[in-house]
């Protein structure tokens, strides 16, 4: 990939040691639809049977960012979410600040701009977070409209998805 590296594939996943716990973590992610938190992992490991600890599950999680396994955003309030990655390489998401909804967003204008920057600069091995977040359709507030009686009231769109 040149002089450009994304920022959770700095170490080979020669490092990941698949002990039972780590594969454990690995399956209960690979089981969630969309990105999810440590907490919410640890909660659905413990009520499959599996014992763990959650300081395990965060260990786990970060050797699995290192070794390229998975990609991470933030949540709504800042906790990092971690879902697997595909095999094509890293994504970038656009994540709903509201409800937590995300959609991988083509970002090549992204991966190029980093790499001139890294190019015209002269340094190597630059690294990359490119974090989007919005409020997506089901969640946005469309208008404040104002009733007969001359109050405001709010409207949400509720499309189907």
């Amino acid at each position: 990939m040149g002089v450009l590296r994304d920022a959770s594939a700095t170490q080979s996943s020669a490092h990941w040691r698949p002990t039972r716990q780590r594969k454990a973590v690995l399956s209960a992610l690979h089981e969630r639809a969309g990105f999810t938190s440590a907490q919410e992992l640890h909660e659905a490991l413990e009520a499959d049977g599996t014992t763990i600890g959650l300081t395990t599950v965060y260990r786990t999680l970060s050797a699995l960012e290192r070794a390229g396994q998975v990609d991470v955003v933030r949540g709504k309030t800042g906790q990092r979410l971690y879902r697997t990655r595909p095999t094509d390489g890293h994504r970038h998401y656009l994540v709903c600040r509201d409800c937590g909804f995300s959609t991988a967003v083509e970002a090549d204008a992204v991966e190029r701009w980093a790499e001139d920057v890294a190019e015209s600069t002269g340094f190597a091995d630059v690294e990359h977070i490119v974090e989007l977040t919005g409020v997506c359709d089901r969640c946005r507030v469309t208008s404040t409209a104002q009733d007969s009686s001359g109050q405001h009231t709010e409207r949400r769109l509720t499309p189907g998805r």
